[in-house]
């Protein structure tokens, strides 16, 4: 398991999905990093639990870095984002919010958008 230490901040990325509480946790993560995928989910639902492995290895073999955030620990945050629907994935470049996309997505259509930003 890689553990984050300062020298990884910047344009490094994580390979493992980093669990973000809150919006100023958000705004670091999408400040520190090029390109970030957030996945907003909940344990509950469905769709969420099949989308899971596809934004594991999205954040294992792109140059995104992923972030979760639990919908339901996190509901001011899911509402500032306009997150109406489990899961939505909002995409994240030079600190900007550049795609939304709502509902599971294979991972090839996910892979091709991250590398639209990634550079």
């Amino acid at each position: 398991m890689a553990t984050d230490t300062a020298s990884d901040a910047g344009t490094a990325t994580t390979s493992e999905p980093l669990h973000v509480n809150g919006q100023s946790q958000l705004d670091d993560v999408v400040a520190e990093h090029d390109v970030v995928l957030t996945d907003f989910y909940a344990d509950w639902c469905g769709p969420c639990q099949m989308l899971e492995p596809v934004v594991e290895t999205l954040a294992a073999e792109t140059d995104a870095t992923v972030a979760k955030v639990d919908v339901d620990a996190n509901q001011q945050l899911a509402q500032s984002y306009g997150v109406r629907g489990v899961p939505t994935l909002v995409l994240f470049a030079d600190g900007e919010q550049v795609e939304e996309v709502v509902g599971v997505q294979g991972e090839e259509q996910l892979r091709s958008l991250i590398e639209r930003y990634a550079e």
